[in-house]
């Protein structure tokens, strides 16, 4: 787990990397990575790399992606 961000994607809303894979693609610093063809997940290595772009919530359409920021809490 990072330690400033935790980045969670929620199965039961994600359409999976086969189906769907669009966080994949958009994250431009690598944040996640498939898992066959359920949902992807979030490299604990990568995730203190977010630049909080939010690519990944504005192409995920199930709104199925949080990002925490573990500063705030």
């Amino acid at each position: 787990m990072g330690e400033f961000i935790r980045v969670n994607i929620d199965p039961e809303r994600c359409l999976g990397a086969k189906e769907c894979g669009k966080c994949i693609q958009v994250c431009p610093v690598n944040i996640f990575a498939p898992r066959g063809a359920d949902c992807p997940h979030a490299l604990d290595e990568n995730e203190d790399e977010c630049t909080l772009c939010d690519l990944c919530l504005a192409e995920c359409e199930t709104n199925a992606i949080t990002i925490h920021k573990l500063y705030e809490e």
